[in-house]
């Protein structure tokens, strides 16, 4: 139970904490980079303990900040099934993130092993990766020292995407047993995606993807899958590709700015293969988040740009694996997760369908949420998701599969490929990727086809600046106000005055402010709408 009070003490002295509060959240730590060198060292020696509390169990950790604009980044621990971090240890982190001198980090740390009862003798595993930042170099510098201040047995992932890491967490965890999750290399993660997707297309042709790449990890990730998949598999161009050039990650481009923006990358229009009804899609920065798009006119019109996010990839994946498991002749249940930000189009279209849980918002929530089902599907709108299979799934496709014959035999075959092509630890751009491709190919759809399924109401969102957010409260996965009284009586009637009107409210999470969404039948209800429920919630602040 020996910590090494005064190694820690001279190891901490290179990496001072700096003078801002910091909190560890859905995405662990993220701000500007040079902020984060104390942080990564801290983390480091979080994670030794985490793996601790594990008996020894390998956990990862992450430096990455996403979606953000390159001067920032951040780090987050993976735990040791490829899940986000217990919620028990983030306030943990922030704790030993947030003391201000190295004896009281030493305090903190010492609390953590008191608690936990945790042996230091005994050996700890930590691996670790980063994505193309130019900062991250600096940051995985302070990951070692932290780690090594501590004897860890760590292992360098290297540049990867976060969802490489999250497999690579799990594949290490798993390899000696019976049934591995896979490889525990870069190498056994391209295999795995790539056997599964040739298992399950067969002989179906996908139809041709232009990708931005974002100028991120993403682009390796992607040349390396498609060097493991047989040639001339997938008809795939590859855009913004600029890993490591200056200013240029998520500039422009990626997921974030297709979705926010409403638009095609900038230059998009000068790109040969960018042409109307091809389809399209975008990685974010560290390819955990992907968005597709088409455009049914030439690029110069806004008029032919037309969206497909989480909740048009949602739909189709539910749709399929429904009609896939009906097919089995296995009793499972598949449900849709979603929270009260999908559009209300969507939620109609799936509800003629699949069972549907609505959460509140935070992949943490959604994720939990889909455990609870045989096939849980989720995605957030902003493209971040993936399915997952649980236990008793996997146990009842394999024992349907000893007696299966013809159509039931190939569903299953074709289940259980999906579910090993899938990353179930998170959500994974290019497993993403993959699934959206093989159902296109096995419904011989194109983008338009895929759009056809349902048309989103229009939406607007607002925010809100108010002295105190805590006087907002909600319930019903946040789509109804408890308080201010009366607040939710009044949004109520406003929306009872427009066709197929929606609106709630909730306070940010992060910032000083209240969030608002709208959606109804047309723009200009929709625009009044949420200016309505805006001034209200101004009014009652």
């Amino acid at each position: 139970m020996y910590l090494p009070e005064h190694d820690l003490v001279d190891a901490s002295s290179a990496y001072p904490k700096p003078d801002r509060k910091l909190v560890y959240g859905t995405a662990g730590f993220r701000m500007q980079a040079d902020l984060l060198p104390s942080t990564c060292f801290r983390m480091g020696l979080v994670a030794v303990l985490r793996s601790l509390s594990l008996d020894g169990a390998t956990v990862g950790l992450m430096v990455t900040a996403s979606h953000n604009p390159e001067t920032d980044n951040g780090i987050k621990m993976v735990d040791s099934l490829g899940q986000m971090l217990s919620s028990e240890w983030e306030p943990l982190c922030t704790a030993v993130a947030n003391a201000e001198i190295a004896t009281d980090m030493v305090a903190e740390l010492r609390r953590i092993v008191e608690r936990f009862n945790l042996d230091l003798t005994e050996p700890a595993n930590v691996v670790y990766a980063w994505d193309t930042r130019p900062s991250s170099p600096a940051l995985v510098e302070a990951i070692r020292a932290g780690l090594a201040a501590l004897g860890a047995h760590s292992t360098e992932g290297g540049l990867l995407t976060t969802p490489q890491l999250h497999y690579l967490v799990l594949a290490l965890n798993t390899r000696a047993r019976p049934s591995p999750y896979g490889a525990p290399n870069e190498r056994g993660y391209y295999e795995k995606l790539a056997n599964a997707y040739v298992t399950v297309a067969g002989d179906r042709v996908a139809p041709k993807l232009v990708v931005d790449c974002a100028n991120g990890v993403g682009a390796r990730a992607l040349q390396g899958l498609l060097d493991a998949l047989p040639p001339h598999t997938l008809d795939i161009t590859m855009l913004r590709t600029a890993m490591g050039a200056r200013g240029q990650l998520n500039h422009g481009c990626g997921a974030d700015f297709v979705k926010s923006q409403q638009r095609l990358p900038e230059g998009y229009a000068d790109e040969p293969a960018v042409q109307p009804n091809t389809l399209l899609c975008s990685f974010d920065g560290d390819a955990d988040r992907i968005v597709f798009y088409y455009l049914s006119g030439p690029p110069s019109d806004p008029a032919s740009f037309h969206l497909l996010d989480g909740d048009k990839i949602a739909s189709l994946a539910s749709d399929y694996l429904s009609e896939l498991v009906k097919k089995t002749g296995v009793s499972l249940q598949l449900g849709c997760v979603q929270t009260a930000y999908a559009n209300g189009a969507s939620t109609a279209y799936l509800q003629a369908k699949v069972p549907i849980t609505c959460t509140k918002t935070g992949v943490k929530h959604l994720h939990h949420a889909a455990e609870q089902y045989d096939v849980g599907v989720y995605f957030e709108a902003n493209g971040h998701g993936t399915v997952l299979f649980s236990p008793h799934a996997g146990i009842q496709m394999d024992i349907a599969a000893k007696h299966a014959t013809g159509e039931e035999a190939e569903a299953l075959h074709e289940l259980r490929a999906l579910s090993i092509m899938i990353n179930q630890t998170v959500g994974d751009a290019l497993s993403d990727m993959l699934l959206v491709l093989v159902i296109l190919a096995a419904r011989q759809w194109d983008a338009r086809a895929w759009d056809a399924c349902y048309t989103d109401l229009p939406n607007r969102l607002a925010k809100v600046s108010v002295r105190d957010r805590t006087v907002f409260q909600t319930t019903d996965a946040e789509r109804r106000l408890t308080a201010p009284p009366g607040v939710q009586a009044q949004i109520d009637a406003l929306v009872r005055n427009v066709p197929s009107g929606r609106s709630f409210v909730r306070p940010s999470g992060t910032e000083d402010c209240v969030r608002v969404y709208a959606e109804a039948a047309t723009t200009e209800a929709v625009e009044r709408l949420v200016r309505e429920v805006s001034d209200l919630v101004s009014s009652s602040a």
